[in-house]
């Protein structure tokens, strides 16, 4: 039995691949700490801190990222109750209307991820690029 293929028929793209290709071989890595076998913090919950940060808000830290907020809202429980101490303080609303605000814990959080991964960019510069 011969099989005749559709010669116009696309091929698949590769399941990973890069948002910006290069030519040739490259080292690439990502940083995220877990605690327990839980995610604590990654590049996309720095980055909520952040905006969280500079808007005072979850739901308005969520819609600039793009991020539903109750995946906003499980993040931010979840860096809670992995963290040390809390990472977020909410108030609820009221005659002056709530807010939202980063500790001093956060802050520290930031910075310490923010190092772990400038130092695994500095990692991959060195590394060796012949494969």
């Amino acid at each position: 039995m011969n099989v005749v293929r559709d010669k116009t028929a696309k091929l698949k793209k590769p399941r990973r691949s890069s948002r910006h290709p290069r030519q040739g071989y490259y080292i690439n890595g990502r940083v995220w700490v877990e605690k327990d076998g839980e995610l604590y913090l990654g590049w996309g919950r720095i980055l909520l801190l952040e905006n969280i940060d500079r808007l005072g808000s979850i739901a308005a830290a969520a819609k600039e990222m793009g991020l539903g907020y109750r995946n906003a809202w499980l993040w931010v429980e979840s860096m809670n109750r992995l963290a040390p101490s809390p990472l977020v303080e909410k108030t609820t609303g009221g005659a002056g209307g709530g807010y939202t605000r980063l500790t001093d814990e956060a802050r520290k959080a930031i910075a310490y991820y923010k190092e772990l991964r400038d130092k695994l960019q500095s990692f991959i510069k060195i590394a060796p690029k012949d494969a």
